[in-house]
């Protein structure tokens, strides 16, 4: 069977669908499918005291978009069909007929009512999108960004069954939907109330109290002049780190080192908790080692963050992360390291950290995509080019994956001796910023991208901030960055 496009039902519960349903259905339209929706009259919504502790937290963070979760009227696309494809069950208990099925799995539970109990209870949920309730054909690990608050967890574990499903349906589309493995039974624990007392409202507590002492983050970054093998060849961090100071009212974070002339560049994030938003800054070494003080060398309207520079084509660039803007611009130096121009949009979307990796003859960016909903770190997605300006066009497989512990880059590709090919990745598992690995690619090319599971860095040495999230070498000079709880000022204005 060739990529086609699919006559696919939606089962959706009649008395309780949500918005994500509505949006699943959407972008299942857009892609070509023709889509219809069977109402299941049997599943229940979700209890009414959910929905409402959920609404009254998202008040409280004044979260004024619509809500995954919310409930709205059953949507309707035309009868089912006669003779479907597929179908998409998203009431949890449809029964197996001749017709594929596809699934989801809360921690092993269908029922999506499962997700505020778990996101509640501090868990992590692992969603499996299961066919025909026997085999699971697709594995997702959301990402949850604010784990003090159940109803934004809740609409981060949404997210990603939205495209944890599209990604399996477009799969069943080419005919490349695999196997993993055989289901296993498992039991979880579907109570909210008591899950909401006992754990996510103390870590809501615990979060306010710490909100009105320390700034919300402030990262500071590491550096060490270093000959012999670095971190990405040990796996340790070791010693010999050196703190790069800052005035307390902004921070630097994501470390990228360049050589030019003979001398060392440090480009980073310079956020400035004031502005509520980073530009990126040079810090120029002597010819002794010490770090000149930093200046700004790119200023937009948006947050500035990850500058990757490198050269190509006889220019320098900088490739640096603006997911806020909507689109992943690259820039040119035309008066190197002070003066930047942006030169091309290389990619349309809310992409994260996208890494540069030039291999076998053609050019790749590995990134992560928010795709419309969710956190900004999950989502692996990639692209190829034969030229750096464009076009630059999504790897057939996106998303490669949907894994918090090892999609989103922390670093360009690092080369070791014998020639494999490694990138740092974040380890969201402790949240955002807990944790840095290194992944081997063992194949990437137009049809296939293969990683392996990350092997963790191990936070030992002199460092005192040991929740890292970038490692970036060049010569002797190697960088880190740490998170670092720091107080706010008796009197502040602006909130961090």
């Amino acid at each position: 069977m060739s990529d086609r496009r699919l006559a696919i039902d939606v089962i959706v519960p009649a008395r309780g669908a949500q918005y994500w349903h509505e949006v699943l259905i959407e972008r299942l339209a857009a892609a070509g499918h023709a889509v219809a929706v069977a109402l299941d009259p049997v599943a229940d919504g979700w209890p009414a005291w959910v929905n409402g502790t959920l609404a009254l937290e998202r008040r409280l963070f004044r979260r004024r978009v619509r809500a995954l979760a919310s409930q709205i009227e059953p949507p309707m696309s035309g009868a089912p069909h006669v003779a479907a494809n597929l179908r998409v069950d998203l009431a949890g208990h449809a029964p197996v007929r001749d017709v594929p099925t596809l699934a989801l799995r809360f921690d092993g539970a269908y029922d999506a009512r499962a997700v505020p109990a778990l996101v509640a209870a501090g868990r992590l949920p692992v969603l499996d999108v299961v066919l025909d309730g026997a085999h699971v054909v697709g594995r997702a690990w959301p990402m949850i960004d604010r784990r003090e608050a159940a109803s934004l967890g809740v609409e981060d574990v949404l997210a990603r069954a939205i495209t944890a499903l599209v990604s399996a349906v477009e799969a069943c589309a080419a005919d490349r939907l695999d196997r993993l493995e055989a289901i296993a039974p498992l039991q979880t624990d579907q109570r909210f109330l008591p899950a909401y007392l006992t754990s996510a409202l103390p870590r809501l507590g615990r979060e306010a109290w710490r909100r009105l002492r320390f700034r919300h983050a402030h990262w500071r970054v590491g550096y060490r002049f270093h000959d012999g093998p670095g971190v990405a060849d040990t796996g340790r961090l070791g010693t010999g780190w050196t703190l790069l100071a800052d005035a307390g009212d902004r921070f630097y974070a994501d470390p990228f080192v360049f050589h030019w002339q003979d001398r060392a560049f440090l480009f980073v994030e310079d956020y400035l908790h004031a502005a509520g938003k980073a530009v990126i800054s040079v810090v120029p070494f002597n010819a002794a080692g010490v770090p000149q003080s930093a200046r700004v060398v790119l200023e937009e309207p948006h947050h500035l963050s990850y500058p990757q520079v490198f050269t190509r084509d006889g220019a320098i660039w900088m490739l640096p992360e603006a997911s806020t803007s909507g689109k992943l611009t690259l820039y040119r130096a035309e008066a190197f390291p002070d003066r930047w121009r942006a030169k091309a949009v290389l990619a349309e979307g809310e992409i994260s950290d996208a890494t540069l990796l030039a291999h076998d003859g053609r050019l790749w960016l590995f990134a992560t995509d928010r795709d419309g909903f969710g956190s900004t770190s999950d989502t692996l997605v990639v692209f190829e080019a034969e030229a750096l300006a464009g076009p630059w066009r999504p790897h057939r497989l996106n998303p490669i994956l949907i894994d918090r512990r090892r999609a989103r880059p922390g670093g360009a590709f690092v080369r070791d001796r014998a020639g494999r090919i490694f990138l740092p990745v974040q380890d969201g598992t402790l949240g955002y910023g807990g944790g840095l690995g290194l992944s081997e690619l063992l194949l990437l090319d137009s049809d296939t991208i293969h990683l392996s599971p990350p092997r963790p860095i191990v936070a030992d040495g002199d460092w005192p901030y040991p929740r890292i999230h970038t490692l970036n070498r060049s010569g002797p000079l190697e960088v880190i960055d740490g998170i670092v709880p720091v107080r706010k000022p008796l009197f502040e204005n602006r909130a961090s």
